[in-house]
């Protein structure tokens, strides 16, 4: 899901409670602040040395000891629309940062109405290797991993 049609849903319902859902089908605590929102921009060269750019804007949540806060769709889209424009958010993926032990971001896959909250269905995020044409191990059996590309 991008930002915009994340902040399209929450527009469309301010009065809703927001529901992070897990991907092992837990909740971020309803409680939960939204501390950040963030546009990450990563460079990197991958294994076969290409250069390559990654974007995704960041929603990095915290949980504190108030539990009677709770954070409405309305609000949300208050706090995401002063930093659409100068972070140039719109239509880049959006991910949410949790911390249970450890800090992890999880990609919003989808959300919608149930009851009266929006709920946000979290996925996995996963690596890769984006070279695999230079760097999966030859077909044949002499042993040799990765031949002379050095990705290995």
């Amino acid at each position: 899901m991008n930002v915009t049609e994340f902040h399209a849903l929450l527009d469309q319902h301010p009065a809703a409670r927001i529901v992070f859902v897990l991907p092992d089908g837990g909740m971020i605590p309803p409680h939960a602040h939204v501390t950040e929102v963030g546009r990450v921009d990563r460079r990197f060269l991958d294994c076969g040395a290409t250069l390559r750019q990654t974007s995704f804007c960041c929603l990095q949540t915290w949980v504190a000891d108030d539990t009677h806060h709770r954070l409405t769709a309305g609000k949300l889209a208050g706090i995401l629309a002063r930093a659409v424009q100068p972070l140039d958010l719109a239509e880049l993926p959006l991910e949410v940062e949790y911390e249970d032990g450890f800090i992890s971001q999880f990609p919003v896959v989808s959300g919608g109405v149930h009851e009266d909250a929006l709920v946000f269905n979290l996925g996995l995020k996963h690596t890769d290797c984006l070279a695999k044409e230079l760097c999966l191990p030859p077909a044949k059996d002499d042993g040799a991993c990765c031949g002379d590309s050095g990705c290995c």
